[in-house]
């Protein structure tokens, strides 16, 4: 009777010890908190889907949309660590590695960069840039469009005259109020700037070039791996959602969270996005070849800008 006694106590009392082992290992099964930088663009459509549809949700992982109108402010809030990654290019990767912050692309995006005209500057073609304004940011993906859309053209840097504004908004008001003879911009701005009399001219779309990318510290693709795994599963959810879904069911939310001025709207058409997938070697050689030939960085490899992450299997 005794032994039986000792026996069941003692079972009992793994039980508990086995219930009081587990806390533990359920929170270290909780996925770590996100914090991605967004920018006005329609690379930022996914997210704010996945944010409002409940995807991040579903896959367990909470991740913090933080919204930014220039490049400038991003990279700053990025390698102050004040962002676990961002809707950004391959320039600012390559910028932030040559300053000595390690950071990684971690996908591509499709976000289209393009050449709009003031509807009175007198510019229908490449070839009317001549001896015009163009408003870009200086050392980033907008600056680089514009450079190679003077390059395919024939057009040489000094026939031109670059303004820098950095802050996206303000291009575009500076450029609807006639202020200015040309901008990039990327999209939406580029279709608001259009739909209300400026006029396309060309973009990255039509040079076949697709600079841009969310990218990730090192320290949070070592730290948080699981988490950005997570997020990709989520945006994946997001892509096929916007690609099988009317434009009209969710344009109204799109506007309440994006930050894009009204005129979008009307104005914003979206391409196809596609899943998450690594940027292409090509992409990456011509940003590098790029910031090489301004002197502005020194020589980097796929593996030094691009990690492989999304390639391996877990």
């Amino acid at each position: 009777m005794m032994k039986r006694f000792l026996a069941v106590a003692l079972s009992c009392l793994l039980l508990l010890m086995a219930g009081c082992g587990g806390q533990p290992q359920e929170k270290e099964k909780k996925l770590s908190k996100l914090t991605i930088g967004l920018m006005p663009d329609t690379d930022s459509i996914p997210f704010i889907i996945a944010a409002e549809h409940g995807y991040f949700a579903e896959e367990g992982v909470e991740v913090e949309l933080v919204p930014f109108k220039s490049a400038m402010e991003r990279d700053a809030a990025l390698q102050s660590g004040n962002l676990d990654g961002a809707i950004s290019d391959l320039l600012a990767v390559i910028f932030a590695r040559s300053g000595g912050f390690a950071v990684h692309a971690t996908s591509y995006t499709d976000g289209n960069y393009n050449l709009v005209a003031g509807g009175n500057a007198g510019i229908s073609a490449p070839a009317d840039l001549r001896g015009k304004e163009i408003a870009i940011s200086r050392n980033t993906i907008i600056e680089y469009v514009t450079d190679e859309i003077l390059a395919v053209n024939g057009i040489e840097e000094k026939e031109i005259s670059k303004v820098v504004i950095p802050q996206i908004p303000v291009r575009l008001e500076m450029l609807q109020s006639g202020n200015l003879g040309a901008a990039v911009l990327p999209e939406p701005m580029a279709s608001v700037a259009a739909a209300s009399g400026s006029r396309y001219v060309t973009g990255s779309g039509e040079l076949g070039i697709n600079p841009g990318v969310i990218v990730f510290s090192d320290a949070s693709i070592q730290e948080k791996e699981a988490s950005i795994r997570a997020m990709y599963r989520a945006y994946n959810k997001a892509v096929n959602y916007l690609n099988n879904t009317p434009r009209a069911d969710y344009i109204d939310l799109v506007m309440e969270k994006s930050g894009f001025p009204a005129p979008a709207r009307d104005a914003l058409e979206l391409k196809p996005y596609r899943s998450a997938g690594l940027p292409a070697q090509q992409d990456v050689e011509e940003a590098v070849h790029w910031v090489k030939s301004k002197d502005l960085a020194g020589s980097y490899s796929y593996d030094d800008l691009v990690s492989k992450l999304l390639a391996e299997e877990k």
